[in-house]
């Protein structure tokens, strides 16, 4: 009777010693550092990676302001009719991929980041920026607004480049290099019109 009571109490803790190893090596790939963006996780949604959250998180505000400065040229009387299409694509683009953004973060259980009105050397607009775009009209307006979203698109693609290099979701990276060759593109169609103006 002793035996078996040994045996079954030897072989309780054997189980338990193997269900505590099966815990640790589920664990062994989480970031435990206390970061809502894990190194690297797997949902429903695929693998991601902090460098695919700060990729979403801070693209949703640059592109945001994409369009508001899209807007605020639309609104404009007496503006040159290629740059008024031009301001119409950037808007068209960029607001369906704000959605598509917000769409991955929501899927991998992260939050939307606060950034505006930061400064990141991004290429993001200052307050004043935004003012003096408002305050402009005419040719002056299509100008500031050539001069501003050149430098604008330059700061994306470098967070995009970033995201192609070392994001891990399959979406984020392929947005990353839908928008560096969009906006490269754009680039050089601004710099030939800011030759007329």
């Amino acid at each position: 009777m002793l035996n078996t009571r040994n045996l079954l109490l030897v072989s309780a803790a054997a189980a338990a010693t193997l269900a505590l190893s099966g815990c640790a090596g589920g664990m062994s790939g989480m970031d435990m550092s206390g970061s809502d963006a894990p190194a690297d996780s797997k949902t429903s949604a695929g693998t991601f990676n902090g460098a695919d959250v700060t990729f979403a998180q801070m693209m949703i505000p640059h592109h945001e302001q994409a369009v508001e400065m899209s807007e605020t040229l639309l609104a404009e009387d007496g503006i040159d009719d290629r740059v008024r299409d031009l301001a119409t694509r950037i808007k068209d683009a960029q607001q369906p991929e704000i959605d598509q953004l917000k769409g991955m973060l929501s899927d991998w259980g992260q939050e939307e980041s606060d950034m505006g009105g930061m400064n990141h050397g991004d290429g993001m607009m200052s307050d004043d920026d935004m003012t003096a775009l408002e305050d402009a009209t005419g040719d002056d307006a299509a100008r500031l607004f050539l001069e501003q979203m050149t430098v604008h698109h330059e700061g994306a693609i470098e967070m995009a480049q970033a995201e192609a290099a070392d994001g891990e979701n399959a979406e984020a990276t392929k947005l990353a290099e839908t928008i560096i060759a969009a906006q490269t593109d754009e680039i050089a169609v601004m710099k030939e019109m800011l030759a007329d103006f």
